[in-house]
């Protein structure tokens, strides 16, 4: 059985970005969203508790936990976000390798918009998209522009940290859920009390903590969030449908005053199986789409994108379109993965 720091290095010689550990199967790897077997010996359980083993000391909570949320350094620099589970009484393993260094929007393939991003002074700024769509990778890649350059304060929730920031023109504290604070609600709760002038957030999820994002926003500071969520429209639904019904309303309005932007986000496979490029909606604000927020108009918001783009907003749509026409993804795949595959027919005709 190879040791666990070979299977990493194996997997990031192959660009792979997730490594699959199970009883009974062979080490397996996804390679543009797609997976592979590693090689051709099934693993046992025994391998399989080995292997978690290498990784983490806390492999004793999974017992009465049922998994936990890790991060890994392998021996040569790959750092990995790890969860550690149970699965038919067996451990089991999912690794995401992370990239080595914090990519930039030019290598990511985020639209120019996204670099006005950092410069809000307040408010709240969304990042979308369904797992494994590079969610956390933008964030850092957002984080990292102000650590750059601008003298901040940044805290950072995560579970668990991904990419390590060194301090630079800003100051960065990196808190991990479990480690550093008892969870995301736990961790900003307090953040107030830390002076901070920007807060990344790495999943809001529940009602405490998108009220904490709110409330953070609304007293000055700038809030960075990831959420699952498809399109800019279903964000603000899904937001506002974790509340009761008798604070949707409020929660609405406050919604319409703090948030500043949504970035909803797809990879989609490359023409010929050339890696995975970014496909991406964007949502800036205007009084307009204020207006709907405030309205519960969300079904009206769409519209509002498709005309908005001198200020930078537009649909994943259309940005599945350009994509097509650049000769950077197949006609298939750009159906696959359209919001509307007849609104994207006549786009690409």
């Amino acid at each position: 059985m190879q040791k666990i720091d070979s299977i990493i290095s194996t997997a990031h010689e192959k660009r792979a970005s997730d490594i699959h550990i199970t009883a009974g199967i062979p080490v397996r790897m996804r390679v543009d969203g797609a997976l592979y077997d590693m090689n051709s010996e099934p693993l046992t359980g025994d391998d399989c508790t080995c292997l978690a083993h290498e990784i983490s000391s806390r492999t004793s909570e999974i017992s009465s936990m049922g998994e936990i949320d890790v991060s890994y350094t392998s021996a040569d620099g790959v750092r990995c976000r790890v969860n550690i589970y149970r699965e038919r009484r067996y451990t089991a393993i999912a690794i995401r390798l992370l990239n080595k260094g914090i990519p930039g929007y030019d290598e990511l393939g985020l639209p120019l918009v996204a670099r006005e991003f950092t410069k809000y002074k307040r408010g709240i700024v969304l990042v979308t998209g369904q797992t494994g769509s590079g969610k956390s990778t933008t964030l850092a890649c957002l984080v990292n522009d102000i650590n750059q350059h601008s003298a901040k304060h940044i805290v950072t929730l995560e579970d668990p940290i991904e990419y390590v920031h060194r301090s630079e023109k800003g100051t960065v504290h990196q808190r991990e859920v479990g480690i550093d604070t008892a969870s995301f609600a736990h961790g900003l709760a307090s953040v107030l009390r830390e002076d901070p002038d920007v807060v990344m957030v790495g999943e809001l999820r529940r009602l405490n903590e998108i009220e904490a994002a709110l409330t953070l926003a609304e007293t000055g500071h700038l809030v960075l969030a990831s959420v699952h969520t498809n399109s800019a429209a279903d964000t603000i639904d899904r937001i506002v449908d974790v509340f009761p019904a008798n604070q949707q309303a409020q929660i609405r309005v406050q919604l319409s005053m703090t948030l500043n932007a949504v970035l909803c986000q797809q990879l989609i496979p490359a023409l010929h199986g050339k890696g995975r490029v970014l496909a991406t909606e964007v949502m800036m604000m205007n009084g307009a789409i204020r207006n709907l927020i405030r309205e519960g108009k969300t079904p009206q918001i769409e519209n509002s994108i498709a005309t908005s783009a001198d200020i930078g907003s537009h649909l994943m749509d259309n940005s599945i379109a350009a994509l097509y026409k650049k000769g950077r993804i197949s006609r298939d795949d750009a159906l696959v993965y359209a919001h509307n595959p007849d609104y994207l027919l006549k786009l690409i005709r």
